[in-house]
């Protein structure tokens, strides 16, 4: 969270690692998604919010080329890479001695040279320093606010005249072509874009959003994010596969993307990927992404008729069907959604990629004490770790501070 101490923290970080003042301390914000799961990158909808954990950037340009990168999160010292040399086949995210985490940012910068928006290869470098309190491996994106505050602390600091939305696009790119991520827009789009306050609705094809105000506090309600702390190995090729069952099944309707395939028109759709002998696991695929495009829809009705109580149960089906039909989930996940419900919660479903990582629960503000306590304990008698429980307070996106 960024509170008054963090941005001194990061300046006296920046100083104590490259012996100089920054520029500047710039922000950018974790997310949870309230609803649509793995339906951004099939050209669908998605309502994320931002969170109040934050990546923070001390930084300081340069006039040499050089880019260095230091996180007070991540062990090893300063990453130095040239910026003329980046590029995606000898990125940093191989591993090698030079850091995986660092492929982000320098990606970032990749993105930004490669379209133009930044000098040529005798300027264009920076000292950067990060201090993160997203929760790494949460399903938080930590990883998007790491692209996010880089890439607005070089808008700024070069005039580059980027808009929030081109921030993110830009930072996908890198994500997708510099790390090797194919992730969708949605986080990066949260982390740059979201509204203190209000959740982001987000048409992930043209990207048009809306800012709704997402007031649970006046509802008497909570949004609780339970940090499993497990992340499952089989997330790593997971969702690439995912992905490429998703576009296979778009191929076979003749349909720019899954999300071109109605509500009202999904039985027929999925018999006809039947009868093309798609198979049972694309079947599901499709049948999840086409429901979770129309409970995004279901739930921005409700929260536009002011009546949020009633988006738990669209939530917890959200759940089953990351669960059943994508599967996404992992017993930690269930754990946590069945003994939230059990425990009198209005609705709760896993979010994020999946295979460990962080499930949000929708409570009334009376109960939410006693709801966090049942998980725990649930954890508990499972033999597993205690979860991190905590509050989702709507947040600002990008800023500097």
């Amino acid at each position: 969270m960024t509170d008054g101490h963090g941005p001194r923290r990061a300046a006296a970080g920046f100083r104590e690692v490259y012996g100089a003042e920054p520029e500047g301390v710039w922000a950018a914000p974790g997310r949870v998604n309230l609803i649509g799961e793995h339906t951004d990158y099939n050209d669908g909808f998605v309502m994320p919010l931002a969170l109040p954990h934050t990546c923070l950037a001390a930084v300081a340009p340069r006039t040499d080329g050089v880019l260095r990168l230091h996180s007070a999160d991540a062990p090893g010292g300063v990453v130095e890479l040239r910026v003329a040399e980046l590029a995606p086949v000898a990125g940093v995210g191989t591993g090698g001695d030079r850091g995986g985490w660092a492929a982000y940012p320098a990606g970032v910068v990749w993105a930004l040279r490669e379209a133009g928006l930044l000098p040529g290869a005798a300027a264009g470098g920076a000292d950067l320093h990060y201090e993160s309190t997203v929760p790494t491996g949460a399903g938080l994106s930590s990883s998007a606010a790491l692209e996010v505050v880089t890439a607005t602390a070089l808008n700024d600091l070069y005039a580059l005249g980027l808009d929030p939305q081109r921030i993110a696009q830009l930072c996908q790119r890198a994500e997708n072509v510099f790390v090797g991520v194919p992730c969708g827009i949605m986080d990066q789009m949260a982390s740059a874009c979201c509204a203190e306050g209000h959740a982001l609705f987000l048409d992930a094809r043209d990207l048009t959003q809306r800012q709704v105000p997402f007031d649970l506090a006046a509802e008497g309600l909570r949004l609780l994010v339970v940090d499993t702390r497990v992340k499952h190995a089989l997330g790593d090729g997971a969702y690439a596969d995912r992905r490429a069952a998703c576009e296979s099944a778009a191929r076979t309707l003749g349909v720019r993307a899954l999300r071109d395939v109605p509500f009202e028109g999904l039985d027929a759709a999925l018999a006809r990927l039947a009868r093309a002998g798609e198979g049972d696991t694309v079947v599901r695929r499709v049948r999840h992404v086409v429901t979770e495009d129309r409970r995004v829809e279901q739930v921005i009705e409700r929260l536009d008729a002011g009546d949020t109580c009633s988006i738990g149960p669209l939530l917890t089906a959200g759940h089953a069907s990351c669960r059943d039909d994508f599967e996404v989930s992992c017993a930690e996940l269930d754990l946590v959604v069945e003994s939230a419900n059990e425990a009198g919660a209005l609705g709760a479903r896993m979010t994020g990629g999946g295979f460990g990582g962080s499930a949000i629960v929708l409570v009334a503000e009376a109960d939410a004490e006693a709801v966090a306590k049942a998980v725990t304990e649930a954890f508990g008698g499972a033999g597993y770790r205690a979860p991190r429980i905590f509050p989702a307070v709507p947040s600002a996106g990008a800023r500097r501070l």
